[in-house]
């Protein structure tokens, strides 16, 4: 008898209803599948049917590594680690279709991860994730809202977003205390163009770190009061940080490496 692990944020995923719309998101057939924290194997079980060219499944957990290994034999290439120790970049010849039932303690970490370490050239065709819903609300949100910050200007700089179905606590084993949301990525085929992704992470960490303060404080910070870069990008220093939208945020940080450099 496999038990969920508290430890790993294990969440089984059972109901059958939503386990087939997961898998009728995007086309299967003849694809190469890369699930992250596929667990005892529900999800799986799924995605064999829909006949896929390859999958590869990353289970951290010992125990359920070895059970997939026994009942999936290779119809499966089973890697037994930790999905923050992996180089995507450097594990897929072909994109990939990512599936993912993602541990909540981990999750926007994999997903920043992702982002931070995106090539020009994208390792993956779309993601198919399932995050607690709360943080799926930060990743869809757009700016003059609550809950728009980091994750939401990581989120879309690179990648579409699109919301398909909120996941209540029952379908799950055992039954987590909060709702879950299924969201589903595209890359984009235009983005800002920025020489270093963790640039964008500094700025915007800078800027929400009192998110509810005016925005004269964090650009100081950055910019020492550059008033040139206020004109040019037309700020007014005493909105807020969840006030700028995208497209402000990569703007801003493209003239913070170009201070850098």
């Amino acid at each position: 008898m496999i038990y969920a692990k508290k430890s790993l944020g294990q969440n089984f995923l059972t109901d059958r209803n939503i386990l087939e719309k997961i898998v009728n998101v995007t086309a299967i057939k003849n694809k190469i599948i890369f699930e992250v924290g596929p667990g005892t194997g529900n999800l799986t079980s799924f995605i064999l049917k829909n006949k896929p060219k390859k999958v590869f499944v990353i289970e951290k957990d010992n125990d359920l590594a070895e059970k997939l290994n026994i009942n999936f034999g290779n119809q499966l290439i089973v890697i037994n680690d930790d999905i923050l120790n992996i180089n995507e970049n450097l594990l897929f010849d072909d994109k990939v279709t990512v599936f993912g039932n993602l541990p909540y303690n981990i999750s926007t970490e994999i997903l920043s991860k992702w982002i931070i370490n995106l090539k020009d050239n994208f390792w993956f065709d779309h993601l198919i994730l399932m995050f607690q819903k709360e943080v799926a609300e930060r990743i869809i949100s757009t700016f003059n809202k609550s809950t728009y910050g980091r994750l939401s200007i990581l989120a879309n700089w690179k990648l579409n977003v699109k919301k398909i179905c909120d996941i209540k606590p029952k379908s799950f084993s055992p039954r987590p205390k909060i709702d879950s949301s299924l969201l589903f990525f595209t890359p984009k085929k235009n983005f800002f163009k920025l020489k270093n992704p963790k640039n964008l992470e500094k700025v915007t960490r800078i800027f929400f770190s009192q998110r509810r303060k005016m925005l004269k404080k964090p650009f100081n910070q950055l910019f020492n009061g550059d008033k040139k870069i206020i004109d040019k990008l037309k700020i007014d220093l005493n909105l807020r940080p969840q006030n700028l939208d995208f497209d402000t945020y990569y703007k801003l940080t493209d003239e913070y490496e170009k201070l850098r450099s």
